[in-house]
């Protein structure tokens, strides 16, 4: 609650903040959403309940219907797999979309996040706003001709992000394979060691002073890695626009 609160402050209407909400259960959830909106969010998005998981239809337009209920923002929903996500049909999404009012987006980030991202823009209807891509923009290359919204990346590089997807909407193709080419390092690095990449990134920039997490073993970059990053970010380097 307190990032979520210092986040909007500073900020400060220069730039959209969508706050992730999502809970244990909807009553959970809901009081998120209920303070992301009391705090000045301008949206909020949540994955499904990730301990018990709900996925049942019903379950999963309760859920969401209680989200956008408390907040009255637009709902992103995301599609995550993995020990914390659920993986949502096209069709189940399509019902979140036409079904429950404030569920405007998708983040889709499941496999093939191509064929859904085109299925859900298909389906849904008008009500559908935008599809964003996700997985720290590996995928954007083959998102942005299908028309993809935009794309939610970690933090760690997000400048870097940025020129990417600049550089596909000018239509240079030679700029965003040039920029891709620098990301694609660290694309591989971020799969060999999930989590542990993005706070070395962030404490390697200035922007926290140590990169423990509460589920990763301290271990989980050797020494090799290490070096490996030394070299990724080197590269990165003059595309970086901020600095701490």
């Amino acid at each position: 609650l307190t990032v979520t609160r210092v986040v909007t402050e500073q900020t400060a209407g220069r730039v959209p903040v969508v706050i992730g909400v999502a809970g244990l259960y909807t009553e959970h959830a809901a009081m998120f959403s209920r303070y992301a909106a009391d705090v000045g969010a301008d949206a909020v998005i949540a994955m499904p309940p990730y301990v018990h998981k709900v996925t049942h239809e019903e379950g999963l337009l309760a859920y969401y219907r209680g989200i956008a209920e408390a907040s009255r923002l637009p709902v992103h929903v995301q599609n995550y797999a993995g020990p914390a996500g659920t993986d949502m049909s096209v069709a189940t999404l399509v019902r979140l979309v036409r079904e429950v009012e404030g569920v405007d987006y998708v983040k889709e980030e499941t496999l093939p996040a191509t064929h859904k991202l085109s299925q859900l823009q298909e389906m849904a209807g008008p009500r559908l706003q935008g599809v964003f891509g996700g997985a720290g923009g590996r995928y954007l290359l083959l998102e942005h001709p299908r028309g993809t919204a935009g794309n939610m990346p970690g933090c760690h590089v997000t400048d870097v992000v940025v020129r990417l997807w600049n550089a596909l909407e000018a239509g240079d193709r030679p700029e965003a394979l040039r920029v891709y080419g620098l990301l694609a390092p660290l694309f591989a690095l971020e799969v060999q060691c999930p989590g542990a990449v993005y706070k070395e990134t962030l404490r390697r920039r200035g922007v926290i002073d140590h990169a423990t997490t509460r589920n990763t073993r301290p271990d989980v970059m050797d020494a090799e890695d290490h070096r490996a990053l030394d070299g990724i970010l080197a590269d990165l380097a003059p595309l970086f626009t901020w600095h701490a």
